[in-house]
């Protein structure tokens, strides 16, 4: 794996493209080089009640991945309870998501960890509140981001227009993982190499299939 930036954002080509699975994924390779890890969910939504709290299931993987503790609010400054889009959630908890929150929580995670990764909610233009969307956050932390795009039909469609909307926006791509979310998938190398001759870059990384993705 080519070396990665010690502070950078997944985002993913839709929602259920293994976001999750990929940012543990690299927590665990980065940590085995002997660096300090934290992982960072600003915003969740979908939780279970489990050992007497609401938890989200991304949050708790990404807890168990770090090698540094840090509290709660700081790892997942926004949860709420039903899996539904961030904005429609936080509207119907009568809360706003605030960037100035989360930029504190993020600031204080930096001093922390040797390596800080932040991973989004959803695709690169969900809506945050009625005016900002995830794209607007990662700027808004100034952060290079690392794509994952979700190896299933119609992933070299959703790849292409989620690295339009990052070079739109001027937000570096520090690179991209193929992560094989569908075993039945039709031509996959083509696939694969159609999209590393579109990006013009081959994948950092290549996630084969799991059972479960977060």
């Amino acid at each position: 794996m080519q070396p990665l930036p010690s502070r950078f954002f997944v985002t993913g080509t839709d929602t259920g493209v293994g976001k999750t699975t990929v940012t543990v994924r690299l927590m665990q390779q980065l940590i085995a080089q002997g660096k300090t890890v934290i992982g960072m969910k600003p915003v969740a939504s979908g939780c279970e009640w489990l050992d007497g709290r609401w938890q989200n299931e991304d949050v708790r993987l990404l807890t168990a991945a770090s090698n540094v503790t840090a509290p709660a609010e700081l790892i997942n400054p926004y949860r709420f309870t039903p899996a539904i889009a961030p904005h429609i959630a936080a509207a119907q908890a009568g809360v706003e998501i605030q960037f100035e929150v989360i930029q504190a929580a993020y600031a204080q995670l930096t001093t922390l960890a040797d390596v800080v990764i932040v991973e989004g909610a959803g695709g690169l233009l969900v809506p945050l509140n009625q005016t900002h969307s995830m794209a607007d956050l990662i700027q808004a932390l100034q952060l290079p981001a690392l794509m994952v795009v979700g190896m299933r039909l119609g992933c070299i469609n959703h790849a292409l227009l989620t690295a339009e909307g990052l070079k739109s926006r001027q937000i570096a791509c520090c690179g991209w993982v193929a992560n094989r979310i569908d075993p039945q998938m039709s031509m996959p190398e083509e696939n694969l190499q159609t999209l590393i001759d579109s990006l013009q870059q081959p994948p950092l990384l290549q996630v084969p299939f799991q059972e479960s993705l977060a």
